[in-house]
């Protein structure tokens, strides 16, 4: 008997320690490992060291992030990745919440991610992946929030599952083959990211998407009713034949399309008469503001004329590229100042002329120069690259257009390559570029302008009005953006001194829904070193006021003096080249924050007042970013220990 039960101890335990595939659990380094053999990454996870001993945490394997020594996220992006995706290894990670795959060459159906009933991120963007996606996908993956399909193969029906999500916040499908209709199950209240177009998508818009406006659905041909301008044809009923004794009877004149039959009045002639005379008063009305309007723009054209001044000034001669759309891809133009004004009418009229103009980005119809020089247009500041103006074209999109004279280290053919590179990025955190225009005194940067504007001018704008629109979740979130944008910034230009040199408020612009995207970034190898010290943020921080020194952790700095500045509401003096105004946040929150009777004066009025329950978080984020701008850069967080902290925190 006694040796029966030792044969079927022994050979419990050869089943648990048998390497059958996943029938067990593993620890998360093995899991991890068994994944990386699915895939093929020439090399770029050599950090992920197979031995027992390796700790995916401590020992920093490349896109690997963690919370409390577990792992829950893998950020992967870019790396030119392809192979199988073993889901069934990650199964056995189960503190993994967040798959990044983003911008890699993945082929086939999409993987069995719906066997991770825990994740709440994922991203596939820019793959290859393609097939139809199951009806009831998604079914499993109730705590998914953020789903990013976009720039795939993908066909079929949209899975009436995936609409079916309490917990979706962003859902990013363009630029696929999805077709049918769009599914009326969708949950419209919590989303608030959403794209839909270029696809094969028809039928009516369900009415509840109708607030994120045209753009998420264009390049569906088939798609009508609001918020499109294309009315849903209702089906026209068979005509009936009038009785054989009857001639025909002739049917009314149809009403223009889109505009109903006027109803009936029975108020008679007094009644036409009181329209003709509010007809009258309502015609001098639409007038009267015609022609405000038209002198209020014609001001504002003022300003952004100075680049058409500007571009001529001194009869320079300007080497122009035109496409092949209106002429030869090899031909070039000379233009001065006696030529510019034709060759502005030759890319109007045939219109695909971009001048000197070069687009970067594909997210937007092409534009040109001329499409500029014609927009309404203001004067939004002075920053430290150079001022900025707002531009409304014709075409209905709103740019931004910032005049940097201090970019003149690089070539025509160098700058090109780093810009494009710029404008390839994909990411949920950040805004990049559109366009540029290289001249060698002087560039423009063209980026998409964003509704919200800058998270300096709702922090510190107009009190009352903007300022009270950032409640404690909203800034909480804007946090938990940054960091994610700025290590994604990070591990894109890994190489960079600094990969971004510029993070401060002012160049975080907040989407319609108060997403925040980081802008000019990635141009300290572009500005010149005479003058990067006195138009890059990061040479603010510590190590170069005493030492001349820079490295990576110096965006960390500037994260952390974001994060002051985000929960105090102050408005930092570290952004004043001489300090003078504004408060010094780091000395102010170093002295109040181990005093727990006057910890709460730290955080805004505006945030604490109605999330009592939240300072406790509040009080947290304000030591993770006192923990960033330690003045010693070896003592300061390093930016995934920063994000991981950040992401810990949970309204």
């Amino acid at each position: 008997m006694v040796v029966v039960r030792l044969h079927q101890l022994l050979l419990l335990l050869l089943l648990i320690l048998y390497p059958s595939k996943h029938t067990f659990s593993l620890p998360d380094n093995q899991a991890l490992i068994l994944f990386k053999k699915s895939l093929v990454h020439n090399g770029v996870l050599d950090s992920w060291d197979p031995k027992p001993i390796s700790n995916p945490c401590t020992d920093k394997w490349q896109g690997v992030m963690c919370i409390n020594g577990v792992v829950s996220s893998l950020f992967l992006q870019n790396m030119s990745l392809s192979g199988t995706i073993d889901v069934e290894a990650l199964r056995q990670i189960a503190g993994l919440t967040s798959i990044a795959l983003q911008n890699n060459f993945f082929t086939g159906a999409i993987p069995e991610f719906n066997k991770l009933g825990a994740l709440n991120a994922l991203y596939l963007s820019s793959n290859n992946f393609s097939e139809e996606i199951p009806d009831d996908f998604f079914a499993p993956m109730t705590p998914l929030q953020k789903l990013w399909l976009d720039n795939n193969k993908f066909t079929g029906k949209i899975p009436d599952s995936l609409m079916n999500l309490q917990n979706l916040t962003e859902l990013h499908l363009h630029g696929n083959g999805f077709s049918g209709l769009i599914p009326e199950t969708i949950q419209p209240t919590s989303i608030v990211s959403l794209d839909f177009s270029n696809n094969n998508l028809e039928g009516e818009i369900p009415k509840g998407l109708s607030k994120f406006g045209p753009k998420p659905f264009a390049d569906n041909d088939k798609l009508c009713g609001k918020p499109l301008r294309k009315q849903c044809n209702k089906p026209t009923p068979p005509p009936t034949e009038p009785p054989a004794s009857e001639p025909p009877a002739t049917e009314p004149p149809l009403p223009p399309y889109n505009e109903p039959p006027m109803p009936y009045s029975p108020g008679g002639a007094g009644q036409d008469y009181k329209l003709v005379i509010a007809g009258v008063i309502i015609g001098f009305l639409i007038i009267f503001i015609v022609v405000a309007v038209f002198y209020a723009r014609r001001k504002e054209r003022a300003h952004f004329s100075m680049l058409e001044k500007d571009h001529d000034r001194n009869n320079r001669v300007v080497e122009v590229h035109v496409p092949e759309s209106t002429s030869s891809s090899s031909q070039k133009y000379t233009e001065t100042s006696s030529r510019k004004s034709n060759l502005s009418r030759k890319s109007s009229k045939r219109g695909g002329g971009m001048g000197d103009l070069s687009m970067i980005n594909d997210d937007k119809d092409p534009f040109g120069l001329a499409d500029l020089m014609k927009a309404a247009a203001e004067v939004l500041g002075n920053g430290g690259l150079g001022s900025s103006y707002k531009a409304a074209m014709a075409n209905g999109l709103t740019v931004v257009v910032k005049r940097i004279r201090e970019m003149n280290q690089l070539g025509r053919d160098t700058f090109d390559a780093e810009m494009r590179r710029l404008g390839r990025i994909k990411h949920p955190n950040i805004l990049a570029p559109l366009a540029y225009h290289f001249r060698r005194d002087e560039k423009l940067v063209v980026s998409e302008y964003m509704p919200k504007g800058s998270l300096l001018f709702l922090l510190h704008g107009e009190k009352g009005i903007s300022h009270a629109e950032l409640n404690w979740p909203t800034r909480l979130n804007i946090i938990k953006g940054v960091a994610n944008g700025l290590s994604f910034i990070h591990s894109e230009f890994a190489s960079y001194e600094l990969p971004h040199g510029n993070l401060k408020s002012s160049n975080v612009l907040l989407s319609q829904d108060y997403v925040p995207l980081l802008g000019d970034f990635a141009f300290h190898p572009l500005t010149n070193p005479n003058h990067v010290a006195q138009t890059m943020f990061a040479y603010i921080s510590p190590e170069y006021i005493q030492h001349q020194q820079l490295s990576p952790k110096s965006d960390v700095y500037c994260l952390g003096i974001l994060i002051l500045e985000v929960i105090t509401g102050k408005f930092p003096s570290q952004y004043l080249s001489n300090a003078k105004g504004g408060i010094d946040v780091v000395e102010l929150v170093s002295s109040l924050i181990g005093d727990q009777d006057r910890v709460a004066e730290l955080i805004d009025p505006e945030i604490s007042a109605n999330a009592e329950n939240s300072i406790g978080m509040m009080v947290q984020l304000l030591k993770i970013g006192l923990a960033c701008t330690e003045s010693e850069p070896a003592k300061r967080l390093d930016l995934e220990e920063a994000l991981k902290m950040i992401e810990e925190i949970h309204d």
